[in-house]
This record gives C-alpha cells, structure tokens and sequence, in this order.
C-alpha cells in the first residue's frame, strides 16, 4: 500500500490549503459558527469553481472524476478549519446516494446542479426516539388524490438550514430494510428547517407538514433505497474521516505551537513531562485516525473488498477527534476555552461528528459483521 501523495495530490493539497489560509481563516470560521446557515455564498461559489462540489461525479454528470484519494486530499484539508458548509452533505453524501440510487434521468436533471453549486443537497435519515440505521426509519408516506403525502420529523440532518434539495429515507414496507428515497424540495410547502440549539454543528431538525411528493420523486427502485444508501455510505465515509483527519492534524499542529510559546517556571511548558504526555495521545490519535482512513481509501480505490476496512476507519477516526480534542484542552487549559482561540469549533465538531452516521459502537459491530463473512 503506497501511500506517498502523487504530483496532482500534492498540487490539490497546495491548493485546498492556500483557499484555507486566504478564504477561512480562524476568525470566518469561528464567524459561520454563529450563522444560521452553514453556507457562505462566497466561498460556496469559489469552491465551485475550482470543481470541488463535484470531485466525487463522473464527467457525464459534471463532475470532475477523481479518486477517493484525490477527494480525500481536499476533505483533509477542509477538515483543518473546520470549515463549515454543505461540501460533505451535497458534495459527497449527497451527490454519491443520487448517483447509486436515482435513474439516469434523475442522475442527468440532479447531479450537474450539484456540481455547479446551484443545487445543495442533504440525506435526512435519522427520526426522534429512533436508533441509527434502516430499522430506525419510521416516517410513512401517505397516499392522497395520486401522489404521496409527508407527515413526520427527521433530526440530525446535516446543512438543511442551507439546502435546495433533500433526500429523504422512508418506510415503504415491513421488512428490516424496506426503504425507499425521496428526492424533495427543500423549499416545499409544508417543509420546515432549522438548525438545532446546543453543543452541535450544523445539524438541523427538517419537519414534513402534509408535503405532497408526486410518485416520480422516488429515488430508483421502492425499498431500493437502504441498499443505494449503503453503497453510497461506503464510499462517502472514508471522505468525511479524511475531514476529521484534518481536524485532528490541526489539533494537534495547535497543541504543538502552543507547548513552544507558552512560558510557566520560566520554560516553555512542552519541557513538562504532562504535558509531552497529551501530546503524544494526540499524535498517536491523529496517526491512527489517519492510516485507517488511508487503508479503506486504497481499498476502495483499488477494487479490493472494503467494507470492514470503512467501518473500522469511521469507528477509529471518530474516537480519534472527540479525543484528541480532550487532550489539546488539557494542553491549552484556560487559553483552549476561548472561542476566537479555535479550538472550541474542533471540538464542537468532534461530538457532531462522533455520533454522525453511526457511532463506534455501530460501526464496530458493522465491522464484525464484515469479517465474519
């Protein structure tokens, strides 16, 4: 397994990392952290147009055609503000579940937008009282004057307050794993969204109040869409453990730079022997987040079978932020807590992120399950 970045990666990174430093400096991160949407439309129109939005897309739909590894190279370093936005959710998530799931016309009128920004998408999965994944799928359309009807909540989606599109999972049967996706207006009648209060980012609660969906809004196939979401899933989630990665790298480079100028007893404080001992959880975090990552990467990439590898990276690299951010707080003490300081959006980021999309736990179990076949 090579994992040397190749020249276009290198160019990428260069790239993604001069936008970073230019564009979404601390204070504009820290700023969107107060917006109520996640979206600038400034830096959303920039990324644009140096084709980020559609890394993931083949060329027929717009898209640029990179590897996940070319992906992951950007999301790394987008992971490094954390900078806020839909990038993950309609670039990523969104974009690969209409890819896997919607039929060529849908892919045609959907996909191009996407790339180009004009369209945002987000996937709303998860309902109140319910557990992740497809038996935690409860919201059932209703049938009225020829078209279905919408009625119920989705919790925890991702950039809906700044979404044009949702992607909606429902109960379409009985068996375990009988849904189906809509694709819906975000902008409907009937549809509400907002961002939810709390030690959260960018999660957001969608409300359907009598939305009437016409039947051609199914994604694909009925009771298709678990096993669409899957495939997508599989791939959008090593993506998104490259933007933790990111972050954890940022986390610790803060930590680092933090030892060398703090002075206490008149020594800088990375000489204390507690103090090396957070950073060198840190690292060994960072590390681990990022060789799990990079392996289910060059599975993907290569054809290999990868599904165990993408649980266990998405397992790996959540634990790997929530506690990386831990020991920089133990590093920073007071000086971490202030929010311009930077550190809080990591770790804010870090619970969101922790839980999103399954957490360790499911994802262990999920990995056990891989390998056992």
């Amino acid at each position: 397994m090579d994992l040397a970045l190749t020249e276009g990666q290198e160019m990428l990174r260069t790239t993604a990392r001069t936008f970073m430093e230019r564009e979404a400096p601390v204070d504009v991160v820290v700023g969107l952290q107060k917006a109520e949407s996640s979206l600038d439309p400034d830096l959303w129109a920039k990324a644009a147009r140096l084709g980020w939005l559609g890394i993931v897309l083949p060329a027929e739909y717009g898209g640029s055609g990179d590897s996940l590894s070319d992906a992951a190279v950007l999301y790394e370093e987008l992971g490094r503000g954390p900078l806020p936005g839909p990038f993950f959710s309609s670039g990523v998530l969104g974009a690969l579940t209409v890819l896997e799931g919607g039929t060529e016309e849908q892919r045609r009128r959907i996909l191009p937008g996407v790339a180009t920004g004009e369209r945002v998408l987000t996937v709303a999965i998860t309902e109140p009282n319910t557990s992740w994944g497809p038996g935690g799928i409860t919201l059932t359309p209703q049938g009225r004057n020829g078209s279905l009807v919408l009625n119920g909540t989705k919790l925890f989606v991702s950039d809906a307050t700044s979404a044009t599109d949702l992607i909606v999972a429902v109960r379409t049967g009985d068996g375990p794993t009988d849904v189906s996706l809509f694709h819906v207006d975000a902008r409907a009648r009937g549809v509400t969204t907002r961002r939810l209060p709390g030690f959260l980012s960018w999660q957001c609660e969608v409300t359907f109040d009598n939305v009437q969906v016409p039947a051609g809004a199914m994604l694909g196939e009925a009771q298709r869409g678990w096993t669409a979401l899957s495939r997508a899933l599989e791939r959008a989630l090593p993506l998104l453990c490259a933007y933790i990665v990111g972050g954890c790298q940022a986390v610790y480079d803060k930590s680092v730079a933090y030892t060398q100028s703090r002075v206490q007893f008149g020594v800088p404080i990375g000489r204390f022997q507690r103090v090396q001992d957070h950073v060198i959880k840190l690292v060994n975090h960072l590390d681990s987040a990022r060789w799990a990552t990079w392996e289910a990467l060059w599975k993907l990439d290569t054809g290999r079978p990868a599904t165990a590898s993408v649980h266990m990276a998405k397992a790996v690299a959540s634990e790997a932020y929530l506690e990386a951010c831990n020991a920089a707080h133990e590093v920073h003490a007071g000086m971490g807590v202030l929010i311009e300081y930077g550190l809080p959006a990591h770790t804010q980021m870090s619970r969101t992120l922790f839980h999103y999309l399954g957490d360790p736990r499911w994802h262990k179990r999920r990995m056990a399950d891989a390998l056992e076949w």
